[in-house]
């Protein structure tokens, strides 16, 4: 990602033409022409298309209080019509080749934070509110309040623990890490498959998805975790026809008897929008909806503005065009997310593929949102990829995620320590939540014992507060005689 003052020099186009659609978009004004974003939206979608893969398995694999799960069908459906209908929007509002789509890292917190601890439904009401509150917060300015209020290496690390937890998960979902039952008696939390060795053609798969993943990753090739997922998925197929396998898990590779059908829309409209307040404390409520908006929110300013940068759209000032709209269409996907139980949708940084092969404006997400809306009809194909296929890509995504972790001083130790703690607990604890918490706390710990107090903004301080009672709502229920 380019720096984001840095402004690209941007290549030269088509001589303006008098059509309505170019003169909307501005497309030969920012240099581009009609072939190089279909191109771009093209390439865009095909990067970013595993979303309707992995975002069904993550969340479908989860159960919520209840112990119900959700349909990988309609989950399919909800994916594909939210970043169908989001990434359009984007593109006729906001202008820019940037896409949208259920947010990795963000459906993790739903799936395994938020759900258990009340229903579905309520947990995509909370998915809900933060979408609200990120509009809120843009209309009103208090984005530059937030964004100053907490270090930027803070913000890095919280990025690379979410990286490590995504990681951890596909290699548990994918059976290549299980855990040790406590009857065995042991210190080790963990083992090396089922039995402390590989076994089994689904772990094959596995492996050899990574190592194809990571390959095409090293060749800087566009696509290359939707190719991985596809070329692994075809080899499930081929080995579950020939070979005797016990078990894939959640999903079976076994060919469908119908490409296309019609779209299941059977979870759009399912959540409440404040019946998790019943379900669990409302500190616990207030830091989930706390830990979804800092996880959106500032991944999406990074990615604007990265992606901006890279099209050669900053003004001089290192602005981007249409900032506040851009924004609030934003935080409407995640609203949208939520009401269709998809989860938080978010700007995609793999937009940069798009702009790599010469999007520069709003037009290239049509493209994209067309083909996310062709996705809609091709459930049945998108619904036999098993985990085995798809969990390389959440390796992959956690390396990607690790690289933020450059940005990070290991020298000052300030900010090393909290930024340490962040990473650490987040995939030890299996809580993105308690990462964040423990980042937070140290930070203004070491400020405060440094006598650097007066440096640490008042709003981490609220929040360390909250994260305070949070960690220990168990005697403070104890003492109130609540529990």
């Amino acid at each position: 990602m380019s720096e984001p003052q840095k402004v690209a020099e941007r290549p030269k186009g088509a001589p303006p033409t008098a059509s309505s659609v170019d003169g909307y978009f501005k497309i030969s004004e920012r240099g581009s022409t009609f072939a190089r974003e279909v191109r771009g939206g093209f390439a865009t979608f095909f990067t970013m298309a595993y979303i309707l893969v992995l975002n069904p398995i993550i969340l479908g694999s989860a159960k919520d209080k209840f112990g119900h799960q959700l349909d990988s069908v309609q989950l399919v459906t909800a994916t594909a019509l939210v970043a169908a209908v989001m990434t359009i929007i984007m593109g006729v509002g906001g202008n820019l080749p940037l896409a949208l789509a259920a947010g990795l890292g963000l459906n993790a917190v739903v799936a395994f934070q938020i759900a258990p601890l009340m229903s579905w439904d309520d947990a995509m009401g909370l998915v809900v509110l933060e979408g609200l509150l990120i509009c809120v917060l843009v209309v009103t300015g208090l984005r530059e309040a937030i964004m100053h209020a907490i270090p930027a290496p803070l913000k890095a690390a919280i990025g690379v623990g979410i990286g490590l937890f995504i990681a951890f998960i596909g290699f548990v979902d994918a059976g290549f890490v299980s855990r040790i039952p406590d009857a065995a008696n042991t210190t080790v939390p963990v083992q090396l498959g089922g039995t402390g060795t590989l076994s089994g053609w689904p772990i094959v798969v596995f492996c050899l998805g990574v190592l194809l993943t990571i390959g095409l990753l090293a060749r800087k090739v566009r696509g290359a975790i939707l190719i991985s997922i596809v070329t692994m998925t075809l080899l499930a197929l081929v080995i579950n026809s020939v070979a005797d396998v016990k078990s894939w898990g959640l999903t079976t590779p076994a060919w469908p008897d119908k490409i296309a059908d019609t779209p299941d829309f059977g979870l759009i409209g399912h959540f409440s929008l404040f019946g998790a307040f019943g379900e669990t404390t409302v500190i616990t409520v207030v830091l989930l909806i706390f830990t979804l908006i800092l996880s959106d929110f500032f991944d999406t300013m990074g990615t604007v503005v990265g992606i901006s940068a890279e099209a050669g759209l900053l003004d001089e000032e290192g602005k981007v065009p249409n900032l506040g709209r851009v924004l609030l269409i934003d935080g409407a996907a995640a609203v949208a997310g939520g009401a269709s139980s998809s989860s938080s949708a978010t700007s995609f940084i793999e937009s940069a593929a798009g702009v790599g092969e010469g999007a520069r404006t709003g037009f290239a997400n049509l493209v994209t949102g067309g083909l996310f809306a062709c996705a809609l009809f091709l459930t049945p194909i998108l619904t036999i990829v098993p985990m085995q296929a798809a969990a390389p890509a959440l390796v992959a995504v956690g390396f990607l995620m690790m690289t933020q972790v450059k940005h990070i001083d290991w020298d000052k130790y300030e900010i090393a320590i909290p930024a340490f703690l962040t990473i650490a607990v987040m995939p030890f604890t299996y809580s993105i939540t308690n990462g964040i918490g423990a980042g937070f706390l140290a930070y203004v710990l070491i400020k405060a014992v440094l006598g650097k107090a007066k440096e640490v903004h008042w709003l981490l301080w609220g929040t360390s507060a909250l994260f305070l009672i949070y960690f220990a709502i168990d005697p403070i229920e104890q003492l109130f005689g609540t529990k």
